[in-house]
């Protein structure tokens, strides 16, 4: 076994069959206490979404009782994902899940991202690749932490430790997330772990042409002629806290730079109006190019101007606009940044 397996610790920072059962689908959501829902988090990316999906057949097939649900709705490029693997989406969580239910998170760890009372939930299980965020535990729960690039990585490792076969409808997911969170290899958060499980999972999915492939789920996250103004900010965005400050801070990949640009001043003034709604502090939203790996942030006034200037070190020469060049991973080169220019005002 691996040396980073499932570790069992009485603290984290108020949170920390098969694949038809897993995720079937009902008119009327009903769950019982001893069904484990299992949910990536909120605004879900494809690998939150597959996570969820995934990490359920798991415990199904570990004889855990579980269900995946969502948080949000999807983006374009998890509906070709699910289309193509003939697998339906998940339901949307209930607003009315009862206190003490068990629930497992895949992909985040942070109260902000997650579900709401999450604090009343009983949490029994993180699969995540992120920091540890503000999640505490009243028992010993299952944990699995790995500085890797994405949540499929740390998946396939548990099915291969737990000596599991991975059908092709999990494989295929496993793949499409580790393409999708890493960029096809190309994001800086990709580590040599992500590369191995690509090698071993990509055959097992049967996808002729994984480059092909790739390029077109990039293309239909590309897509947002659909999408509204509101839609598109909220796509790929986490609530963040930085010295008692409350950050939103979002991301729009896409393989056409110019299409989004065009709907800047929208854009703009649409991240005025989630400023106020959530009562934060500040607001970000990164457009970045997935083909030129370039990063084009939005900043709505000058607050966020000279927090930008000062931790990203950048002269901001187009108001509203900053270049912050090919910072393109928001867990790794723009998270960090940010907390070290406010860790540094304190």
């Amino acid at each position: 076994m691996n040396s980073l397996v499932y570790r069992v610790l009485p603290s984290i920072s108020k949170l920390l069959t098969k694949s038809n059962r897993a995720f079937a689908s009902t008119k009327n959501v009903k769950h019982n206490d001893k069904e484990t829902l299992v949910i990536g988090h909120r605004n879900p990316d494809t690998d939150a979404i597959t996570a969820a999906i995934v990490y359920a057949d798991f415990l199904c097939r570990t004889n855990v009782k579980a269900k995946a649900y969502r948080l949000g709705d999807l983006n374009n490029e998890t509906k070709f994902i699910l289309k193509q693997a003939s697998i339906k989406e998940p339901d949307m969580l209930p607003d009315d899940i009862p206190d003490g239910t068990n629930v497992a998170l895949v992909d985040h760890n942070e109260s902000q991202q997650s579900m709401k009372n999450l604090h009343k939930m009983r949490i029994t299980h993180v699969i995540d690749h992120h920091k540890l965020g503000d999640l505490t535990t009243s028992e010993p729960i299952f944990l699995r932490f790995e500085p890797v690039g994405c949540t499929a990585t740390i998946l396939t490792k548990l099915y291969r430790e737990h000596n599991l076969e991975i059908d092709q409808k999990m494989a295929f997911l496993l793949t499409s997330a580790l393409l999708s969170d890493t960029l096809h290899l190309r994001s800086p958060t990709t580590t040599k772990e992500d590369q191995k499980a690509l090698e071993y999972i990509a055959p097992l999915a049967k996808i002729d042409d994984v480059k092909s492939y790739a390029n077109q789920m990039f293309e239909a996250k590309s897509d947002l002629k659909e999408f509204s103004t509101k839609q598109i900010l909220l796509l790929d965005y986490k609530i963040y806290t930085f010295n008692n400050e409350k950050w939103g801070v979002g991301t729009g990949e896409t393989c056409n730079m110019n299409a989004m640009l065009e709907r800047k001043d929208d854009l703009l003034k649409e991240m005025q109006e989630e400023k106020k709604r959530s009562k934060l502090k500040g607001i970000l939203f990164s457009i970045v190019d997935i083909i030129k790996e370039k990063n084009i942030t939005l900043i709505p006034s000058e607050y966020e101007e000279k927090v930008v200037e000062q931790a990203f070190k950048v002269d901001i020469k187009q108001h509203h606009l900053a270049d912050l060049g090919s910072r393109i991973s928001r867990k790794k080169q723009i998270i960090p940044l940010l907390e070290a220019y406010f860790h540094g005002k304190s």
